[in-house]
């Protein structure tokens, strides 16, 4: 059975359908990463995958990165160093993942780092009857939808992306509460970069909190970033993932963001999460 690729209405995203992850060859793999870069997310459903054959599976689009920031010191147990776990569910009171259950904002992935990766696969185990849907943002969209002087006036400016807290805004274990926006910790990056397969240019936010523009001062810089946070809300185009058991999702960090619907706390939801190394940094538009 040949692989289908139907794309979502919603404009961003795609279905993958006729594949199993688990031996997967290099034609379906080459398939697979055209329509990666063309839809920007892809969510293959009926999955049975184990922790090496989610692996496997992502390593076919570059080295496997590690835990982010703050899981390297806490009890996720997986069958592979390069999968993380992301969940609710404690034993004996403690959490065997990472996100609890509340509201993740939106962001693109590790970003805080120099070279953030060019993907991220995440698989669903067991999920709650409602919520904890995963949305997905177009940054490709988001940029061609602002005005030629915000375009202009973006040429040039980088931004600092916080290291200290996660997407559901924890601080992060071996950081301060607070810093000066000198000593904050984190990655620089252009506020507007060129993909480095697609060609095009994506607005490039990583998250809001603690956020700066290098070149302007801070009011500026908080008066400029609040205006591109409007803006995207208001305009890119988004895509729900409403998620079954046995999903697989991977999304192309480099051009998209995403944020999480916050679930019931008294429901289960384990998902497994494999991140692809950045094999460049950002580079600006």
């Amino acid at each position: 059975m040949p692989i289908t690729v139907t794309p979502f209405e919603a404009g961003i995203g795609a279905d993958i359908s006729g594949v199993d992850l688990s031996e997967v060859s290099p034609a379906e793999v080459d398939q697979i990463r055209k329509a990666w870069v063309a839809h920007q997310v892809l969510r293959f459903r009926g999955q049975k995958l184990d922790d090496d054959s989610l692996a496997n599976f992502s390593a076919n689009f570059g080295e496997l990165e590690g835990a982010p920031i703050g899981f390297k010191t806490m009890n996720y147990k997986t069958d592979r160093p390069e999968v993380t776990v992301i969940s609710n569910i404690k034993i004996d009171g403690e959490a065997i993942g990472g996100l609890g259950d509340g509201e993740a904002e939106w962001h693109s992935d590790m970003t805080y780092i120099d070279m953030p990766p060019d993907a991220s696969a995440l698989y669903s185990l067991e999920i709650p009857a409602s919520g904890g849907n995963t949305w997905f943002m177009d940054m490709y969209d988001a940029y061609d939808a602002l005005s030629d002087d915000l375009k202009a006036k973006l040429n040039g400016l980088t931004c600092k992306h916080d290291a200290t807290r996660s997407s559901d805004g924890k601080l992060r274990n071996g950081f301060e509460e607070t810093y000066s926006r000198e000593d904050l910790p984190g990655a620089i990056h252009p506020l507007v970069i060129q993909h480095p397969e697609s060609g095009r240019n994506a607005l490039y936010l990583g998250r809001r909190l603690n956020a700066h523009v290098m070149e302007l001062s801070p009011a500026e810089s908080d008066a400029l970033l609040d205006q591109l946070w409007v803006h995207v809300r208001a305009h890119a185009k988004t895509w729900s993932q409403e998620w079954q058991i046995g999903d697989l999702v991977m999304w192309d960090n480099r051009c998209t963001m995403h944020r999480r619907d916050s679930f019931d706390a008294s429901s289960r939801r384990l998902m497994h999460r494999t991140q692809v190394r950045g094999s460049t940094k950002p580079v600006a538009a």
